[in-house]
């Protein structure tokens, strides 16, 4: 019972494909997205998403974890929209 990849499946681990590492700049007071091509700096929610992308946590704990970080709610909708986009740029397996 594999749910498809785009499916917003809530078990779903999201984690970064093996030529990516998530690391803190403390130069430029932001995460970055090392490669073997190149450096994406990222805005910050972008990379306390990243962040919690190890393959160990739910979408739901990942989205949970951020709404109390930020301290707010209804998170979900951007938190996924993002995990779409990093799916498409080839970020996340």
């Amino acid at each position: 019972m594999n749910a498809p990849r785009h499916d917003h499946h809530a078990s779903a681990r999201p984690h970064l494909r093996m030529m990516f590492r998530l690391q803190w700049e403390t130069a430029q007071d932001a995460y970055v997205l090392l490669y073997p091509e190149g450096m994406v700096k990222l805005n910050p929610s972008a990379g306390e998403i990243l962040a919690r992308c190890d393959g160990t946590r739910e979408m739901d704990d990942i989205i949970e974890e951020l709404e109390d970080l930020f301290n707010t709610s209804d998170l979900a909708a951007d938190v996924y929209r993002f995990i779409d986009h990093a799916r498409q740029r080839g970020w996340l397996d």
